[in-house]
């Protein structure tokens, strides 16, 4: 091998760039420049930024998640004529499915397996509207949901969630 040869790779520009800290120092600089720069071009409105706070304090930790299984808005089958479909949602941990049928007059639906259970109608900032079902898991509301919502559902020892859907 020719050691007259020079072919770069002995060239310190050539060295990836690395930290020398070894604990992220420059990308936490980097992260907060980004921060501010955002802040600055990009504010968040204060609107949404009190919705999300809003949300999160709507957050259960230990609730069981139930996620939705059919939605007939991109499930259903339409039908001819008809102008007013209710919205049938489906709901479903394993242990517990919850059904529920949306229309512009209310809201019903039922748990299955049937069982006695207090559920919670959440809608963002708006307070949750309670309903409590009957012997055979049914409940019902004289008031539709509007904007993004979701149920909690408290039954026996367990509290089961359901994701965020819009109305």
């Amino acid at each position: 091998m020719n050691d007259d040869v020079y072919d770069g790779m002995d060239d310190p520009m050539n060295e990836a760039p690395h930290d020398d800290a070894g604990d992220g120092f420059a990308d936490d600089c980097l992260e907060e420049e980004l921060r501010q720069a955002a802040a600055i071009l990009d504010p968040v409105p204060a609107e949404v930024y009190r919705t999300a706070l809003e949300a999160f304090a709507l957050v259960d930790l230990d609730a069981k998640i139930a996620g939705l299984t059919f939605d007939s808005l991109t499930h259903g089958i339409p039908v001819r004529g008809v102008t007013d479909a209710p919205r049938m949602l489906t709901f479903d941990t394993g242990d517990l499915t919850v059904d529920v049928e949306v229309t512009t007059h209310g809201m019903f639906g039922q748990l299955m397996p049937p069982q006695t259970a207090r559920i919670e109608v959440l809608g963002g900032p708006q307070q949750a509207t309670a309903l409590d079902t009957d012997d055979l898991g049914r409940f019902s509301s004289d008031a539709a949901p509007s904007g993004p919502f979701a149920l909690r559902v408290r039954a026996g020892g367990d509290v089961v969630v359901t994701e965020w859907l819009r109305a």
